[in-house]
């Protein structure tokens, strides 16, 4: 288990990610991370936007519905 560490940075907090837990997550300084909720009221951080993710599906799914008007939009 790793344990995080809640700093003040400016008028603000912080965490702060030991080397193991940021190569876990495969992010380096200046990386964005998202915190969603998880089931039994846990958070869960990754790297991911699950926006981006729930966007890209949709678009994948209109791309494979659609296929026959965008091939003809396309010409």
């Amino acid at each position: 288990m790793m344990s995080f560490k809640v700093t003040t940075v400016g008028a603000s907090a912080g965490v702060i990610l030991p080397k193991e837990a940021m190569a876990t997550l495969k992010v380096r300084k200046g990386d964005t991370l998202f915190v969603t909720e998880a089931p039994g009221g846990a958070y869960r951080l990754t790297p991911y936007n699950p926006d981006f993710e729930r966007q890209m599906n949709l678009a994948e799914d209109i791309m494979h519905d659609d296929r026959e008007i965008l091939r003809a939009l396309a010409k």
